[in-house]
C-alpha cells in the first residue's frame, strides 16, 4: 500500500455532465464539520434543511421514502419543567435516575432532563453541583447521539466497562456533559488529536476523575481520534511492546481493528485470502479507448446515513466531499413507459400498509413469529386485501418486495416476520451518500503501513489459554490472540476449522442467522445518454420469480469519473444470475435500456467494458450481507461476536453487530469494538489477574443473566427477581434487576404534542428517539428474598418502590459486572437448580419415547397451527372491521372494478452485445452488501 493510490488516475467525477449541473450536491451538514448549529445564538439557521430528517426504514434502501417514519419521544406529561423549559433533553430509554431533587439541578441556565423509566424518582441531593461547560449542551447531546450515545445516559457499553462506580446520581449528570463535550471537541475537527489537556482548565479538579474515565473510555473503544489524519498517524509508536495479533481478513473490520491496535501497541499481522484489501468493499477501475474510465464499486457503495457515520469522518480526514444519493427515482414498465405516478403512489401506499398489517401481526404472535416468515405474513395479507388488482400494479408491487429483498439480501420467504426489521431504531441519520472514486480510496488508506500478507488462505485456527495458531496453507502463524472477522457466509461454510471446536452456542447462532446474495452488473458506456438529474431509476417485470433482475439502476457518473450505469440483481434472481452468462446478461440489461430510452429518440450505445458480480460463488464470502433469518432474532448477532478460549479468539465483521448489521460502518465499528476487548484482555494478562471461566466474557455472562430472567422466580412493575427455589430461607440471596425503558403516548397525543413543540426541540426528539427507542437497560442488585418480597408490597407503583429500594433500604442499582463475587455465586447456584428442571415448551406434551425426530415434526406442526389460526383470527377481525366500509362503497366499488383492465405488454427486441467482458473473480466486492445503503442494513447500497 505504499505505490501510488491506483485512483488518481480518475479523471474529474463532473466530466460528461451539462454545466448547469450541480455533479456534487453536498448532505445538508457542513462537509468539515460534523458538529450541530448553536440555535440558542441562531434561531433559524435554514431550519428547513434540519427538520427534513428522517430515519430511513430497512424497506426503503434504494428509493427514498415518500412519507418517512419520524420517530418522536414524548416528554413525560407530568413533569412542570417541560412547559417552562426548551433544554432539548427528553426521556432516555437507557436512562437512569439522577439522584438529587429534578428542582435544584442547574445545567447553565436550562434545567436537566426529567429521566424516565415510565416513573421518575429522586434521592436526597447530595450538595454537589452540576458542572458547567462553556459550550451549548444541546448542541453537544445532539453530537453525542450521533456517535450512538443517549445525550444524557450511560450506554450498557459504559457500564459494562465502570465508568462510573455507581450508577445514577449527580455524577452520573456529570460525566454525559464531560463525555459529550470531549466528543464534540474532536468533532470540530476531526484531524486533530484531541488530549486530555484540553479540557483541564475549565473542569474543576475535583470532577477530574469524571475526565479521566470519559476519555479513557472514548479513547480506548474508538470513538474519538480514530481514523487517518497525519496527526492521529503520527501515534502509531514505532516500537511495538505488546503482544502479538493476528488478524483474519483484511475488511474493514479487519483493517480497523488493525490500525486501532497497532496505537495501542500490538504487533499485528494481517492474513488476507484475496490479493487485495477491502473484502466485500471492491472499487475496480474501468477503462476503455479514448481515456474513458469510471471507479465502480461492485460490493459496498452507499454510505447510509452521514450524521456520525466513522467512514463519512474518514472521508473528511481524507479531504472528500460526499454526494448526496437523490431521492428521485422513477420507475419504468415493461414497454418502458414511465409509471404513471397516481399509481406507484397507490401501490406503494398499500405496500407500506401491508408491512404495517405485519407489525401488528406479529405483536399478536408473540413468540410464535419468530417461526413465521416476512414473505408469507404480506402475502397472505395482500390476498385478503387485494391492493394491487390488475398487472401493472401487480408488477409495481412485486418491484416493492425486491427492493425489500435487496435491503435485506435475502428471500422474503426466508426472513423472519418477527425481528426482520430489528436494528431500524439504530439506523444512523443524515442523507446516503457515495464517496466521488469509490470506497476503495477508504480501504487504501486505512490499509496503508498494516502489515497485510496477501493469499493466505486460513483453513485452520487453534486457541487455548497460552495463545493461538493461524494455518494457511502449509504456513503457521503463532499469536497472543486472533481476530476472525471473516464473511458470515465463510463461517456458515465451515471453511475454516476451530481446533477446539466453537462452543455450540455460537455454531447454532452461524446456523440461525441468514446470510444473503445481491450481484450487480457494471457497464462503461462511451458517453451518458440517461438522465443527469436522478441517481436511481427502476424497471418492472411481469414475472414474480425475476421481479429482483435488474430492478434497480444507479448511475455514477457524477461520482465515478466516467459515463457507468450498475444494474442490481436481487431475490431469487440473484441467485440464478450467478449461473447465468454474462453475454446473456448485458444483453437483458440492454433490452431493458433501449425500451426506456429510445423511444424518446436517445440511442443507447454498446458498453465499453461490463463486470459481472458473483458474489455467492465467491469462496472468500459465499454471499453478501447477513439478515435475520426465520428462527433467528438479533441476539445472534451478540452471540456471534462472542469472544472464546479466555479472551484469546474474538470475532468482528458486520454480521456481529446488532445495531448495524450489512453495512460498512457496522463492519468498522466492530473492528474498533472488538480491539478495546482485545486490549482490555491483554491489560488482565500482563496484570496477571484471573480472567473469569464462567463464562469467559462479557457477552455470555450478560446472556446468562438474560436467560435466567426470561423466567422470573417474581415480577411486579419495572421489576423482576430470581433466587433458588430449593432454598426456602427468606434472608437466601437473590437478585433484583430493575427494567428502564422508555415512557410511550398515544399516537393522538404525541402528534399533538409535537405541533406545540419548538422545532428545535422537534429536530432533537427525533435525533434521541432514533438512537433510543426499542432499547432497554437493565440494572442489578442483591438482596435477600424477603426484601423482594416486601418491595413487592409497596403501593404506589415503580416511583415509591424505587425511592424504597433507595432510601430505606439504601440500595446501589449497579451493572452487571457490579454484583461482583457474591452475584456470580448467587447466579451459578440458580443456574445449576434450574439445569435440573424439565423446560416448559411444547416438547413437554409429547409422550415418553417418542423419538427427537417425532418431536420436531410435532412442534413444527404445531407452530403451523397455531400461526394459521392467529393469522386467521387476526384477518377474522379485520374483515369485521371493514365490513361497515364494504357496504357503504359497494357501489363505488364496483365502479372502480370496472375501470380496471389488464394491461397489454409491448415486447421490445433483444439486441446482442458483442463486446461483453466479464470479470468473474474471487476477489471481486460484495454486491451491494447494506454496506452503508439507503436503509438501515448496510454494506453496500450499491
Amino acid at each position: 500500500m505504499d505505490s501510488p493510490s491506483e485512483f488518481s488516475s480518475f479523471p474529474p467525477s463532473q466530466t460528461q455532465l451539462p454545466p448547469q449541473q450541480n455533479p456534487n450536491p453536498i448532505v445538508f451538514l457542513d462537509p468539515n464539520s460534523d458538529s450541530f448549529p448553536n440555535w440558542a445564538e441562531n434561531p433559524n439557521p435554514n431550519l428547513h434543511n434540519y427538520l427534513s430528517f428522517t430515519v430511513p426504514k430497512k424497506r426503503r434502501r434504494g428509493r427514498s421514502q415518500r412519507n418517512p417514519a419520524l420517530f418522536r419521544i414524548p416528554l413525560n406529561p407530568n413533569d412542570a419543567s417541560n412547559s417552562n423549559n426548551n433544554n432539548g433533553f427528553s426521556s432516555s430509554a437507557a436512562a437512569v435516575p439522577v439522584s438529587a431533587p429534578l428542582s435544584k439541578v442547574v445545567i447553565g441556565n436550562p434545567p436537566p432532563p426529567p429521566l424516565s423509566m415510565s416513573m421518575q424518582y429522586s434521592v436526597p441531593d447530595n450538595s454537589d453541583e452540576i458542572i458547567v461547560i462553556n459550550k451549548e449542551p444541546k448542541t453537544e447531546a445532539l453530537i453525542a447521539l450521533s456517535a450512538g450515545f443517549p445525550a444524557d445516559s450511560l450506554t450498557e457499553e459504559e457500564i459494562e466497562a465502570g465508568v462510573l462506580p455507581v450508577i445514577g446520581g449527580i455524577e452520573q449528570v456529570n460525566y454525559t456533559l464531560i463525555r459529550n463535550h470531549i466528543i464534540a471537541k474532536w468533532r470540530e475537527n476531526v484531524s486533530q488529536w484531541v488530549t486530555k489537556e484540553m479540557f483541564v482548565d475549565y473542569i474543576p479538579q475535583h470532577y477530574h476523575a469524571l475526565l479521566d474515565s470519559a476519555y479513557n473510555y472514548l479513547v480506548s473503544h474508538g470513538y474519538i481520534n480514530f481514523g487517518v489524519a497525519p496527526l492521529i498517524k503520527e501515534k502509531i509508536p514505532l516500537e511495538m511492546s505488546k503482544p502479538s495479533v493476528i488478524i483474519i481478513g483484511a475488511g474493514l473490520a479487519g483493517l480497523a481493528a488493525a490500525r486501532q491496535l497497532m496505537r495501542f501497541g500490538f504487533k499485528v499481522t494481517v492474513l488476507e485470502g484475496r490479493k487485495r484489501a477491502g473484502g466485500r468493499v471492491y472499487t475496480k477501475k474501468m477503462e476503455g479507448g479514448n481515456r474513458v474510465c469510471a471507479a465502480a464499486d461492485l460490493g459496498g457503495s452507499v454510505l447510509t446515513g452521514t450524521l456520525g457515520n466513522p467512514l463519512g469522518i474518514v472521508a473528511r480526514q481524507l479531504g472528500d466531499v460526499l454526494h448526496k444519493v437523490r431521492d428521485k427515482c422513477p420507475l419504468y414498465s415493461l414497454d418502458g413507459k414511465p409509471v404513471d405516478p397516481d399509481m406507484d403512489v397507490k401501490v406503494e401506499n398499500a405496500f407500506n400498509r401491508l408491512l404495517d398489517k405485519a407489525s401488528r401481526l406479529r405483536q399478536l404472535m408473540g413468540e410464535v413469529s419468530m417461526d413465521v416468515s416476512l414473505g408469507a405474513a404480506l402475502e397472505t395479507f395482500r390476498q385478503v386485501y387485494k391492493d394491487a388488482v390488475n398487472d401493472e400494479e401487480m408488477n409495481l408491487f412485486n418491484w416493492h418486495l425486491a427492493n425489500l429483498e435487496y435491503a435485506n439480501a435475502g428471500l422474503l420467504s426466508h426472513l423472519s416476520l418477527a425481528f426482520w426489521d430489528q436494528d431500524d431504531p439504530y439506523d444512523m441519520g443524515g442523507d446516503h451518500c457515495f464517496l466521488p472514486g469509490g470506497n476503495g480510496k477508504l480501504v487504501q488508506a486505512l490499509a496503508e503501513n498494516v502489515s497485510i500478507l496477501y493469499e493466505k488462505t486460513v483453513h485452520t485456527v487453534r486457541y487455548s489459554g497460552d495463545g493461538v495458531q493461524v494455518i494457511a496453507g502449509n504456513q503457521v502463524f503463532e499469536g497472543d490472540m486472533a481476530l476472525c472477522t471473516v464473511p458470515l457466509g465463510v463461517l456458515k461454510k465451515g471453511s475454516i476449522k476451530f481446533i477446539p471446536e466453537l462452543p455450540q452456542r455460537k455454531l447454532d447462532g452461524i446456523k440461525r442467522l441468514g446470510f444473503g446474495l445481491l450481484n450487480k452488473v457494471a457497464m462503461l458506456f462511451p458517453h451518458v445518454f440517461w438522465e443527469t438529474d436522478l441517481d436511481t431509476f427502476g424497471h418492472l417485470t411481469d414475472d414474480p420469480s425475476r421481479r429482483g433482475e435488474f430492478f434497480l439502476f444507479y448511475s455514477y457518473a457524477p461520482v465515478a469519473g466516467g459515463p457507468l450505469l450498475i444494474a442490481l440483481v436481487a431475490g431469487e434472481a440473484a441467485h440464478k444470475f450467478e449461473s447465468m452468462p454474462p453475454t446473456d446478461a448485458v444483453t437483458r440489461v440492454l433490452q431493458i435500456l433501449k425500451g426506456i430510452y429510445e423511444p424518446k429518440g436517445i440511442s443507447v450505445p454498446e458498453p465499453i467494458q461490463t463486470v459481472c458480480t458473483r458474489w455467492g460463488n465467491d469462496p472468500f464470502c459465499f454471499g453478501s450481507y447477513s439478515n435475520v433469518a426465520v428462527g433467528a432474532s438479533g441476539d445472534d448477532y451478540d452471540i456471534l461476536a462472542e469472544t472464546v478460549g479466555d479472551g484469546r479468539l474474538f470475532f468482528a465483521g458486520e454480521a456481529t453487530t446488532r445495531r448495524y448489521p450489512a453495512t460498512m460502518h457496522g463492519a468498522f465499528l466492530s473492528g474498533l469494538r472488538e480491539a478495546a476487548n482485545m486490549a482490555h484482555y491483554a491489560d488482565i494478562r500482563s496484570r496477571r489477574l484471573k480472567v473469569d471461566r464462567a463464562p469467559s466474557n462479557a457477552y455470555s455472562c450478560a446472556s446468562l443473566l438474560a436467560d435466567l430472567f426470561r423466567e422470573p422466580d417474581i415480577e411486579f412493575g419495572s421489576f423482576s427477581a430470581i433466587f433458588a427455589r430449593k432454598n426456602a430461607d427468606s434472608k437466601s440471596p437473590a437478585i433484583l434487576r430493575v427494567t428502564f425503558s422508555e415512557h410511550r403516548k398515544k399516537s393522538h397525543e404525541v402528534a399533538k404534542q409535537d405541533q406545540q413543540q419548538h422545532s428545535n426541540k422537534l429536530l432533537f426528539q427525533q435525533l434521541q428517539s432514533h438512537f433510543n427507542q426499542q432499547q432497554q437497560l437493565h440494572v442489578y442488585t442483591l438482596l435477600s428474598r424477603q426484601q423482594i418480597l416486601d418491595l413487592r408490597e409497596v403501593r404506589g407503583g415503580d416511583e415509591m418502590r424505587l425511592n424504597y429500594l433507595c432510601e430505606k433500604l439504601g440500595v446501589k442499582l449497579v451493572g452487571r459486572k457490579g454484583l461482583g463475587p457474591s452475584g456470580d455465586s448467587v447466579i451459578a447456584s440458580i443456574k445449576a437448580e434450574r439445569g435440573n428442571r424439565k423446560p416448559l415448551s411444547t416438547s413437554a406434551i409429547i409422550k415418553p419415547g417418542v423419538s427427537k425426530l417425532k418431536a420436531g415434526i410435532i412442534k413444527r406442526k404445531l407452530i403451523r397451527f397455531v400461526t394459521k389460526l392467529l393469522m386467521f383470527i387476526y384477518i377474522i377481525h379485520v374483515l369485521l372491521d371493514m365490513t361497515i366500509t364494504l357496504v357503504d362503497s359497494h357501489r363505488k366499488a364496483k365502479v372502480v372494478k370496472k375501470t380496471h383492465g389488464s394491461l397489454l405488454h409491448t415486447s421490445t427486441n433483444v439486441v446482442n452485445t458483442t463486446n461483453v467482458t466479464e470479470e468473474n473473480r474471487t476477489d471481486q466486492a460484495l454486491p451491494g452488501v447494506p454496506v452503508l445503503g439507503n436503509t438501515q442494513s448496510g454494506l453496500s447500497n450499491p
